[in-house]
């Protein structure tokens, strides 16, 4: 995410981020106990909230903390955060904690408050130069916990994936697990094999993206799509390399392991997905809001 903007939202109210504070014993800070949820705002309006704010509860109601708010509560922080943000291209950054006790217990405390935290951050418009000649992507080992269906805070193994990939000179691992393509370090991803837009099934191995579904959305009645488990090796065969998330979009990676995608450059149907996308959005924003 680019910079913060300089105000947050924390437990309530919104303040400067440089004064914003919480507990050193907060349980996210000791144990990772939290969630988080990216939602990107594009034309002024948030993109698919709903859909971001139903995972937000999943993921809440995995680790077995109450959600502290309901739709309308998430929509109204969301709202003032991007509001105080001041832009139409935004990313806004929800996170629950299970909050904080006085001590350090493995075991859920009987009394701690949440800690819920919100800022915003301008979107990261991708470069001229990403959109004409693609990502470079290298394949990984998929060494992150068993529950990645999770968007857990815990995000360690995401970040020694994403700067292993960044020493090697690329912009993206894509994960792999007993020799199955799972996910990107940070997106969800897509083959295009013969016609057809493939990418793994939601499982515990993935994060269900919400980027994802609009993608699939988007190829209906256009693009044949399959949902399957995906061999690595088939990387080496596709025509065209996707992958997409909140941050990001839908971006063509045109290098997996220094070997060239296809022709090497973003193919025709990324292109025409990438404009299917744009229009999309712009038919959101001329929709009411929620």
């Amino acid at each position: 995410m680019a910079a913060p903007h300089p105000t947050c939202y924390l437990n309530g109210e919104l303040l400067a981020l440089a004064e914003a504070r919480i507990s050193p014993l907060d349980r996210g800070f000791l144990f990772a106990d939290g969630v988080y949820e990216v939602i990107p705002v594009h034309r002024g309006r948030p993109f698919r909230l709903r859909e971001h704010l139903r995972r937000l509860d999943d993921s809440l109601a995995a680790i077995r903390l109450p959600d502290p708010h309901d739709l309308g509560g998430w929509a109204a922080i969301v709202e003032q955060v991007a509001t105080a943000a001041g832009g139409r291209e935004l990313l806004v950054y929800l996170q629950v904690t299970r909050g904080a006790e006085f001590g350090r217990n493995h075991l859920f405390p009987q009394s701690a408050t949440p800690t819920v935290f919100a800022f915003a951050s301008d979107y990261p418009v991708p470069a001229t130069a990403t959109l004409e000649g693609g990502l470079r992507a290298v394949t990984l080992e998929d060494i992150r916990w068993a529950r990645c269906d999770i968007k857990s805070v815990a995000l360690l193994g995401n970040v020694l994936l994403r700067q292993e990939a960044a020493d090697r000179g690329a912009d993206e691992a894509l994960l792999v697990r007993d020799g199955l393509l799972t996910e990107g370090s940070s997106s969800t991803v897509f083959l295009c094999v013969g016609g057809t837009l493939v990418t793994p099934p939601n499982d515990h191995r993935i994060l269900p993206g919400t980027s994802r579904d609009a993608v699939l959305e988007l190829a209906r009645g256009w693009l044949p799509t399959e949902i399957c488990e995906v061999e690595a090796r088939v990387l080496k065969n596709a025509d065209e390399v996707w992958v997409a998330s909140a941050g990001r979009g839908v971006l063509p990676v045109t290098d997996v392991d220094g070997r060239p995608v296809g022709t090497g450059r973003p193919g025709p149907l990324w292109t025409e997905m990438y404009h299917r996308l744009q229009r999309h959005l712009d038919d959101v924003a001329a929709t009411p809001a929620l």
